[in-house]
């Protein structure tokens, strides 16, 4: 029996991986990937190591979550080291809390290694800090596309008033126009600050910047991953952008 180790990639600048995901990957057998998890970083594997990809993408899905996580298990059972390979972090709407649980209940050691996630990095490389002093006491991140699943929405928008706080929405590009007026409807104005912000720290980086009204407009025709930031920051990327867009 071999152990499962859960790692984050990062948001996408491979500079970004950290030093521990570093050194599991180039011990691992196999590595398990997923779309987000940028591609060089499987070229620091050693010689022989297998490579699976299980990627997803806008509902199309080369496995299903309950068919990766018995792929997860399987290759513990064949082999001594596997690394899951996740864009971002493991825990951060990862779904690495499912593939954890699943190995726990089944007696497979496993080890999390968190990774940078977007939700800061992003914003960050954009000039955009999540919170800051005078301007945005909290943030809070949200899933930009909750499950269609669900009998009732477990996002609580009426918290989001605030006009102190940063929300981050994940994966929620294409739910933009409703998430922009949902926003208006629960009483922010329509001319509040947000940005989008598509392949973050990346060379690829694009950065569209807007108001609740017209962000949908505006960045139409981005390209996923992308994240979206709503709050007063953004409007502190005037002064503070220092990563080239592309």
């Amino acid at each position: 029996m071999g152990k499962v180790y859960l790692t984050g990639a990062g948001p996408g600048d491979i500079e970004l991986l950290t030093i521990k995901a570093h050194r599991v990957i180039q011990k691992a057998d196999v590595i398990i990937y997923d779309r987000l998890a940028n591609r060089a970083i499987l070229e620091m594997a050693k010689d022989g190591c297998e490579f699976v990809y299980v990627g997803k993408a806008d509902g199309k899905h080369t496995l299903p979550q309950d068919e990766i996580n018995k792929l997860i298990y399987q290759s513990a059972l064949k082999y001594e080291s596997v690394v899951r390979l996740k864009g971002g972090d493991p825990f951060v709407f990862g779904r690495g809390g499912e593939e954890a649980l699943y190995l726990y209940e089944r007696e497979i050691p496993y080890e999390v290694i968190p990774g940078i996630t977007s939700a800061v990095s992003v914003p960050a490389y954009a000039g955009i800090p999540v919170t800051h002093r005078g301007v945005a006491t909290s943030f809070r991140v949200v899933t930009g596309n909750e499950s269609s699943n669900k009998l009732t929405s477990q996002i609580q928008w009426a918290n989001f008033r605030s006009d102190d706080e940063t929300i981050v929405f994940l994966m929620g590009l294409h739910n933009l126009q409703k998430i922009a007026l949902k926003l208006i409807e629960i009483g922010k104005d329509a001319e509040y600050p947000c940005a989008v912000i598509s392949k973050g720290t990346t060379e690829k980086q694009q950065v569209i910047i807007g108001t609740l009204k017209n962000i949908a407009t505006k960045a139409k025709g981005v390209d996923t991953p992308a994240l979206i930031v709503v709050g007063k920051v953004v409007k502190l990327r005037e002064q503070l952008q220092w990563f080239k867009d592309y």
